[in-house]
């Protein structure tokens, strides 16, 4: 009879050769695309792949001080490829802001779970904006291309559901794709002896700002923090938050070989929650301080 020992043995290694041997998500999605039928791309896929878990997910985490969102898409979700859909959930600590954005190749619907959050719209030139307060229970519709967010009012965090009708939605946050790295070289036509980390040209930049000067760029440049980011003064007052230095590491990814101002390539990146101090609205001065980051699931409370 075979030990227990040399049993696990032998299904380490078997697990170790399947692993091995899976495809990747990208080869996947590749040979899902390729497939002829319905039947045929199932027959690509482990029960596994038809599900995501949020809260352990494998990718698609965006991080700042004032939570975190989660993505499912066919970029780390093969179950979606080829039926049209994806989904973002949205973890917003107390005042906790999910910066303007678009989606250039999907329309959303926007569903607050457990707390309402104050939400805005514009779609292009020339429309009006518009106001939304997404109350729990409610869902809101952002239309394709247009600019939008979604914040946390509340002292206490909240959790939203994007659904998408895209597998590749796409984001693009209004701020942060201004902002690139250093340049490689301060010698070129583009740019001044300061080192400016604008994704787009400064002189550009500060023109379509009326004319701002590369120090003025560079300050606001330096402002611009990761999403998701803290929102307005009156919430964090509210809620006894410090704003503090928020991290500012999401930068435009640029092609070295196709720059517009010459920096250096990169890729996208974001950096951890950072750790503020916070306390209730109904706190006294004698309250013990907590940290607020990305909130926690099971903190959560749905309102009726």
């Amino acid at each position: 009879m075979l030990s227990l020992a040399l049993l696990s043995t032998l299904f380490l290694g078997y697990t170790s050769s399947v692993k091995a041997q899976a495809p990747s998500v990208a080869q996947l999605v590749a040979s899902l695309r390729q497939a002829s039928t319905e039947v045929d791309r199932l027959s690509l896929l482990q029960d596994s792949d038809l599900l995501f878990n949020f809260l352990a997910p494998p990718s698609g985490v965006t991080t700042g001080s004032g939570g975190h969102t989660v993505a499912a898409t066919s970029g780390n979700f093969p179950g979606v490829v080829t039926n049209g859909v994806s989904m973002t959930i949205g973890f917003l600590g107390p005042c906790g802001m999910n910066t303007p954005h678009t989606h250039p190749r999907a329309t959303e619907i926007n569903f607050s779970v457990n707390t309402t959050l104050r939400g805005g719209v514009l779609v292009e030139n020339g429309a009006r904006f518009i106001a939304v307060d997404i109350a729990a229970g409610s869902a809101a519709v952002f239309p394709q291309g247009a600019i939008h967010f979604e914040m946390n009012p509340s002292c206490e965090p909240a959790m939203f559901v994007a659904g998408f009708n895209n597998e590749d939605p796409g984001v693009q946050q209004v701020g942060q794709r201004c902002k690139g790295p250093k340049e490689s070289s301060r010698f070129h036509i583009y740019r001044t002896p300061f080192d400016i980390d604008f994704g787009l040209p400064p002189d550009i930049v500060g023109a379509a700002l009326g004319g701002l000067g590369v120090v003025e760029i560079q300050g606001l440049e330096s402002k611009i923090p990761d999403n998701v980011a803290y929102g307005v003064d009156e919430c964090l007052q509210r809620c006894g938050i410090t704003r503090g230095n928020q991290p500012t590491s999401q930068l435009q990814p640029v092609d070295a070989g196709n720059s517009p101002s010459g920096i250096a390539a990169n890729t996208a990146s974001s950096t951890p929650a950072a750790s503020s101090t916070a306390k209730p609205a109904s706190s006294t001065s004698s309250a013990v301080v907590t940290s607020v980051a990305a909130p926690e699931v099971t903190s959560f409370k749905l309102r009726k």
